[in-house]
């Protein structure tokens, strides 16, 4: 039988923009009773429009949900919510919510900077492209001396609501098996910190400043045209870039050391992609996919809102379904024979359920012997996950308590410990990669080589001693290794197994190469990012993260129906289907409005004027975004220009005129006082911020957001936890730092196991483990 996970769940959502809307939706598709607390004018969302009729966006987000805007309401609707998601707009303040709620309840504000800190104290406004901005995804993204881009999209609000969806999840499955509530305080800015400016500033706390992920940047190659269209490539190895040569029939260039690095590529990059094009222009874009993929070079069409529903293996596959109201829209990213979620319903109209919610009596279950442990310590996951995505989600739900122990082959260990770290010719170099310290803490680490029978059979007798499994490879390596669903459940009954394919367990494209920049390619992210004038760009990193949240919280939903059913649960939950999700408004405009959204640089919905623009200094910029008309109006008297007045009509009749008025205004200012002025006046402001500086940016410090690391090869460093805190409670996420190789084989052989030193002797004679990789 199929389970609703949520099913006796009650939700009460306070919000007007994407974040908690979103994260509120995760919760209804899984059949939580979730109810819009709407003030008299409605969720802004309601008004939102790509050009024509709005609502596209608002109708995908509150399907299924209940709408009141009684004010009388809200005190018992507060009262009986199992969990509360607020961004605290409509003028509510935690005070006002917990003032009501329940002792067990989980109540989640998602704000831009939290609800402490020192730009919370000066209050500084920010929309999201002041926020990437900030976070140093912006300055990242573009070519060296060119104007920077944004990421399209608003990613970083979807990132934020997954978050919280998350770590709602893990508190209310706590609290509702007799733990206490909890007050969580999301911060968008952090979350970004990590996801979208993560890359460079991890690099730069391991290695310094110097780093090379530091520079703003394309990929080479990466979007280009074919004859029919445009198809993006991606060549993370060496490998990978020199069979793409091979393609392209220049294998004449293997050998250029030039051409070998991205510096060299970047360089001669007009050279290189002309090159590039010549070769496919010529061809169209299904005849190089499929060259590409018998390369095995991660290669993807680049999705657009009128071809992503062609896609073969989307097709194939059934990812997008129909709402009640005929809009194509993507299904919920995660599936299980075990798990109904709800198709996509109606929206409701504004006060629908006025006088009609009444929540039902939640019967108390029994104390838990320890209420006042982490929401998931009563969790051991079995991870086989490597590189990014995987890692993000067995750090979360480490950081939350589990037990995660995480196996590394001893021929092929996790790829993150050799990528970006340190030189071969440095003792322990393996254990330098940046993203592998800052995505894998509070993990024990073990060694063990599934190839042999006698590493197969330590994975099987772990997984017994597990709740959770997760494997995030493409479907042949588990059937390689034989440790499939049918094998899992063999060794443990109750165990959840979870399966991050990057495009899933079946359909066209089940075995292809697929990584973060793919799935931005094929998804729609990347058309929506870069100058209106000119190619898509891939936003670079988001897609991974985005895929492990998902992942999470997909776990514990199958976690609450292990709870209470008693049975193991296989879970699908793809990269692809998180993005589709997350990128989902230009396919839902489509759709329902026939609106053929597009990249627009570094303008925006609910802003007007906003852009970049230049100041004084080296490659120095600011972020300008006027979200309201005493901004607006503000803005006018600096650019000596009071008849614009506060109108956003005016404004955008003369936006390119402007433009060059702000350009000019900026030009003669450094950024640190232009920031200044703009603020002063109303306006949304941020210097274009590298990402290294967040190491040292007063509000992250303050929050306690940087957690010091000590690692007893790379020493000690600062490193990202998470992007919450819970009210009353240390903020200390990082209790141990990401092992090892094969550190902690010993320790999960006695004490997990049982297995003595003569277990481990046998089993390092028969290759099974080893205390570093092979090979080196």
């Amino acid at each position: 039988m199929a389970h609703a996970p949520f099913d006796t769940w009650r939700v009460l959502e306070l919000s007007n923009g994407i974040a908690v809307s979103y994260a509120a939706k995760m919760f209804a598709d899984g059949g939580a009773e979730v109810v819009k607390f709407e003030s008299a004018q409605g969720d802004s969302l309601r008004s939102r429009s790509a050009g024509g009729p709005p609502g596209a966006l608002f109708e995908y987000l509150a399907a299924g949900k209940r709408s009141v805007n009684d004010p009388a309401a809200a005190a018992a609707l507060l009262a009986g919510a199992d969990i509360v998601l607020t961004d605290l707009t409509d003028g509510w303040t935690l005070g006002d919510i917990t003032a009501h709620t329940g002792p067990s309840a989980v109540v989640v504000s998602v704000t831009p900077f939290g609800t402490a800190g020192p730009y919370v104290d000066d209050r500084v406004v920010a929309n999201e492209f002041i926020l990437q901005a900030m976070c140093g995804s912006t300055a990242g993204r573009g070519w060296p001396g060119d104007e920077p881009v944004q990421a399209g999209g608003q990613l970083g609000e979807w990132l934020a609501g997954s978050f919280a969806a998350a770590v709602a999840v893990a508190a209310a499955r706590h609290s509702v098996r007799g733990g206490p509530g909890e007050v969580i305080d999301v911060s968008t800015y952090e979350a970004m910190a990590i996801a979208m400016g993560g890359l460079s500033a991890m690099s730069a706390s391991v290695l310094g400043a110097d780093s090379l992920l530091r520079q703003r940047s394309l990929e080479l190659p990466s979007i280009v045209p074919t004859a029919d269209g445009l198809v993006g490539f991606c060549t993370i190895t060496a490998q990978q870039f020199q069979d793409f040569l091979v393609m392209i029939d220049r294998a004449d260039l293997i050998d250029d050391a030039d051409l070998a690095s991205f510096t060299g590529r970047v360089e001669r990059r007009d050279e290189f992609l002309s090159m590039v094009t010549q070769w496919t222009e010529a061809r169209t874009t299904q005849e190089i996919v499929d060259l590409a993929v018998a390369f095995r070079i991660p290669v993807a069409p680049i999705g657009m809102p009128a071809t992503l529903p062609t896609v073969d293996h989307f097709v194939e596959r059934g990812v997008f379904v129909e709402s009640e109201l005929g809009v194509l829209q993507p299904r919920v990213p995660y599936r299980s024979a075990a798990i109904v979620t709800r198709a996509p319903g109606r929206p409701p109209l504004p006060g629908a359920d006025n006088g009609r919610v009444q929540w039902p009596a939640r019967p108390q279950g029994p104390k838990l012997a320890d209420p006042d442990a982490l929401p998931l310590s009563d969790i051991r996951v079995t991870d086989f996950t490597a590189f990014w995505a995987g890692p993000v989600a067995t750090q979360f739900l480490g950081a939350l308590g589990a037990d995660v122990i995480k196996l590394e082959g001893v021929r092929r260990p996790d790829g993150m410990r050799f990528s970006a770290g340190r030189p071969p010719d440095w003792d322990q170099w393996w254990e330098w990669g940046p993203v592998f310290l800052c995505s894998n803490n509070n993990k024990r680490g073990i060694s063990v080589e599934l190839s042999t029978d006698a590493g197969r059979a330590l994975a099987l007798d772990l997984i017994g001693a597990s709740d959770l499994v997760i494997e995030n490879f493409s479907p042949r390596v588990m059937r390689h290794f034989g440790l499939q669903w049918d094998a899992v459940h063999a060794a443990n009954p109750r165990a959840v197994m979870v399966r991050m394919p990057a495009f899933g367990l079946d359909g066209p494209w089940r075995d292809r190469v697929g990584f973060a920049q793919t799935m931005e390619q094929a998804t729609g992210m990347a058309w929506m990012t870069g100058h209106a004038d000119g190619p898509p760009v891939i936003p670079r990193g988001v897609c991974d993260p985005l895929a492990g949240l998902h992942a999470a919280f997909a776990a514990i939903a199958a976690l609450v129906i292990r709870d209470r059913e008693g049975i193991g649960l296989h879970v699908e939950s793809t990269m692809v289907e998180s993005a589709l999700n997350v990128a989902a408004e230009m396919l839902l405009e489509h759709s329902r409005n026939g609106i053929r959204m597009c990249r627009r640089g570094n303008r925006g919905p609910g802003a007007m004027p906003q852009g970049l623009y230049r100041c004084q200094g080296e490659d120095e910029w600011i972020a300008l975004a006027a979200l309201t008309d005493a901004a607006r109006t503000g803005l006018a008297g600096l650019l000596n220009q009071p008849d614009i007045g506060g109108d956003a009509a005016r404004w955008a009749e003369r936006v390119d005129e402007i433009d060059k008025l702000i350009s000019a205004w900026t030009a003669r200012r450094p950024a640190a006082e232009a920031v200044r002025a703009l603020r002063a006046a109303q306006l949304a402001a941020a210097r274009v911020t590298d990402a290294s500086s967040l190491l040292s940016d007063p509000h992250l410090l303050a929050r306690g957001f940087w957690e010091s690391v000590d690692h007893p090869v790379v020493g000690e460093f600062l490193c990202t936890g998470m992007p919450f805190t819970f009210a009353g409670k240390p903020r200390r996420w990082i209790r141990r730092a990401s092992p090892r190789y094969g550190q902690h084989t010993r320790e999960v052989l006695a004490e997990v196991l049982g297995r003595g030193p003569d277990e481990l002797a046998r089993l390092r004679a028969a290759g099974a483990t080893s205390d570093r990789p092979a090979g080196l």
